[in-house]
């Protein structure tokens, strides 16, 4: 149990209110153990069953997880907020951190002349009944995307605040609790994680170097799987890509399955190295995402979603109600981005110069006999005997990276290093590193 912190209460409201509790005060970080059922309902004094209901509560709210072996934990991205101590165990000084997931900072756009150029814009201010999707910038997305072939002609094109809020919202538009959404195996944590708040249930689906496995794909349908998730390019966790028959592949199962809803992620965008392929439009329902976050900064909040005209207008419709649209400043910064022509040339160079780091990784591993992948993205996906072991060998040569464990529903494990501040130069000693705590005994002489 966390140091500092019992969990108290006689019924399961109130147990599960104490440990969420702790979760928001940062007891317990992320991946953190909770006590087995019946441990805790000992130190409580109460039954096995009502700490079991209150497990099954915090589940449901996506606070914890529970998998098997081992026992019970809270998520990675838990659906309450932390006052204390953030999400996750905080990285030790000294340590090379390639665990965040994120873009090299210094190789994004400088977004204030974006800025200074939305703010020079002479147009009335924005109100409540006119602020909406600005059709400058639909204007701009749709021979953007369909430039790189995908199907955006007569689809309906609305902006909102990321790649996430984007699927969240198609999810609310189309699917209700208890429905089943195939997602990949491993997949993004975060996706992982909102499928649990919001209650829906994920049916994993093995990924390789081109996507979504098209058999586990389908065995995911037939299970009664009503949506589907494909990362076209740069997925995270394994920077697998899409091809064009493997495409063809997943459009082909699909069209047997007209009901079901198909969302596709390509929150790299720009930085990818390669052109995305598509599979919707297939079904009646699809959604296609393309988020600024990657090619020019995570503090740009903003997503582009193509899809079918129900589905647009269910997100559109709900925005309204609530949030109701995403300013039209960020608009009009990412437009002015689009249009500029030396951003485009900085975010071309921050896609080559990932595409150098990957390489250089997956080089420098195949030569000490390690496997990994990664063709697209900022990440690289290694396959490990036993993840604990390995994050921990790596923290004790000087590396931290993210364990797979996050990541995966059925899939083996793994540990996910990111690339993206990694110099080319530094590629054989993280090789060398990754190869001695993975199988030490067959080490390779060290690269020269």
């Amino acid at each position: 149990m966390a140091e500092q912190y019992q969990v108290s209460g006689g019924s399961a409201a109130e147990i599960s209110a104490s440990i969420e509790s702790g979760v928001l005060q940062g007891f317990w970080v992320a991946g953190s153990s909770l006590p087995s059922v019946r441990v805790l309902a000992g130190s409580l004094h109460v039954s096995p069953a009502t700490v079991a209901k209150a497990y099954q509560e915090l589940r449901q709210r996506g606070v914890i997880e529970t998998e098997g072996r081992r026992g019970t934990r809270v998520r990675s991205r838990p659906a309450v907020a932390v006052r204390r101590s953030g999400l996750h165990t905080p990285i030790p000084p000294g340590l090379r951190d390639l665990s965040t997931g994120e873009p090299d900072l210094s190789l994004l756009p400088p977004l204030m002349p974006a800025l200074a150029a939305a703010a020079a814009v002479r147009k009335p201010p924005q109100g409540y009944a006119s602020a909406v999707t600005m059709p400058e910038l639909v204007d701009a997305a749709r021979p953007r995307l369909h430039a790189e072939g995908i199907p955006v002609g007569d689809a309906e094109i609305i902006v909102t605040s990321g790649a996430l809020d984007s699927i969240e919202r198609v999810f609310n538009a189309h699917l209700r609790p208890g429905d089943t959404v195939a997602i990949e195996d491993p997949g993004w944590a975060a996706l992982i994680d909102l499928l649990a708040a919001l209650g829906l249930r994920a049916a994993p689906v093995a990924v390789d170097e081109h996507g979504p496995d098209p058999d586990a794909l389908a065995a995911a349908l037939r299970s009664g799987a009503r949506a589907v998730v494909v990362t076209v390019r740069a997925q995270n966790p394994t920077g697998a890509a899409v091809g064009a028959e493997r495409a063809r592949r997943l459009r082909e199962l699909l069209s047997d399955h007209p009901g079901v809803l198909v969302v596709e992620d390509d929150h790299a965008a720009e930085l990818a190295e390669r052109p995305p392929h598509c599979i919707g439009p297939v079904t009646g329902s699809w959604a296609f995402v393309r988020s600024a976050s990657k090619p020019f900064g995570p503090d740009l909040r903003i997503a582009v979603l193509a899809g079918d005209e129900t589905t647009v207008a269910r997100v559109a419709g709900r925005m309204r109600i609530g949030m109701g649209w995403v300013s039209t400043v960020l608009q009009r910064i990412l437009l002015w981005l689009w249009r500029d022509p030396e951003t485009t040339a900085l975010v071309d160079r921050a896609a080559e110069t990932y595409g150098a780091r990957r390489r250089a990784l997956r080089a420098a591993l195949r030569a000490q006999g390690v496997e990994a992948y990664g063709d697209t993205g900022i990440n690289v996906w290694v396959p490990v005997p036993d993840e604990t072991h390995a994050v921990a060998g790596l923290r004790d040569r000087g590396y931290a990276v993210a364990p797979g464990a996050i990541f995966r529903l059925d899939s083996p494990p793994g540990i996910r290093i990111t690339i993206s501040t990694l110099a080319t130069e530094e590629a054989p000693a993280l090789a060398r590193a990754v190869a001695s705590v993975i199988h030490p005994a067959t080490l390779a002489p060290p690269m020269r």
